[in-house]
């Protein structure tokens, strides 16, 4: 089965907790210079540490590359120090923002319910919300995957609906495979996307044929080509390999 006409495939760089002014210069600079080289059909995202948003925006401002926020507050405005708003991102011209990451999930205690308030807050804040999604490897071998999956999908749906969750982005992070070198086999992956879609589609079945469901979990320029050429994958978060251009790049036109 080939990938619906309207399913614009994704490729973002989630580079977490790394950076500096110079390198992410440098980053950039090098990655909008690869892509000036090659006209790419897929839409391409960065995701820097909020510090460095406004630099990024800057810096990106005549480029065809998105960026976005890593995290955000539940909360419009107010008292909740260190936070950051919906409103602030967009202020700083972010398209998108990441709302719960496994790393959110088990470092920080973020529950399916505050990460569905959190997807309901960048809706109302005119961002795009890339909502990850993920099972732990005991959960996996525990025959759990699409259960835990799908609660926390269903989480969102039960504050946003379905209308409210097509004006997103689905990311499929199996944890065991995030930054530990391990990847799920293409086979793997397609298959929890399938049944991601599946699972959409007896709700809504524009809503199924329209999502994006990207993949993430230790993804490179090894292994892209083949994820990508799954029916149901529609692109990828891609962590580590994010920081380096020109592996970044090769993941990018494999996705293309």
């Amino acid at each position: 089965m080939n990938k619906e006409v309207s399913r614009r495939t994704i490729v973002a760089g989630n580079w977490k907790m790394h950076g500096s002014r110079v390198a992410n210069q440098e980053l950039l600079q090098s990655l909008t210079a690869l892509m000036t080289k090659d006209n790419l059909s897929t839409e391409v995202l960065v995701f820097p540490p909020s510090l460095y948003l406004d630099g990024v925006s800057k810096q990106l401002a005549d480029s065809d590359i998105g960026f976005g926020a890593q995290n955000l507050s539940e909360q419009a405005k107010g008292a909740f120090t260190g936070e950051v708003s919906a409103s602030m991102l967009k202020d700083l011209n972010c398209g998108h923002v990441l709302v719960g990451h496994s790393e959110r999930r088990s470092l920080y205690n973020e529950s399916s319910k505050l990460v569905a308030e959190k997807y309901k807050a960048a809706l109302e804040g005119g961002l795009i919300p890339v909502l990850c999604i993920g099972e732990t490897l005991a959960e996996r071998e525990a025959g759990q995957t699409m259960d835990i999956v799908f609660r926390q999908l269903d989480a969102v749906l039960d504050v946003v609906g379905t209308e409210g969750l097509s004006q997103g982005i689905v990311a499929y992070e199996p944890v065991w495979a995030i930054g530990t070198g391990m990847t799920a086999s293409p086979e793997q992956a397609q298959e929890v996307h399938h049944d991601i879609r599946s699972h959409l589609r007896e709700l809504d079945e524009a809503l199924a044929a329209n999502m994006q469901i990207l993949y993430g979990g230790s993804v490179n320029g090894q292994n892209a080509t083949q994820l990508f050429a799954m029916s149901d994958i529609d692109g990828g978060l891609i962590g580590g390999a994010s920081l380096k251009a020109d592996e970044f790049f090769q993941i990018c036109k494999a996705a293309g």
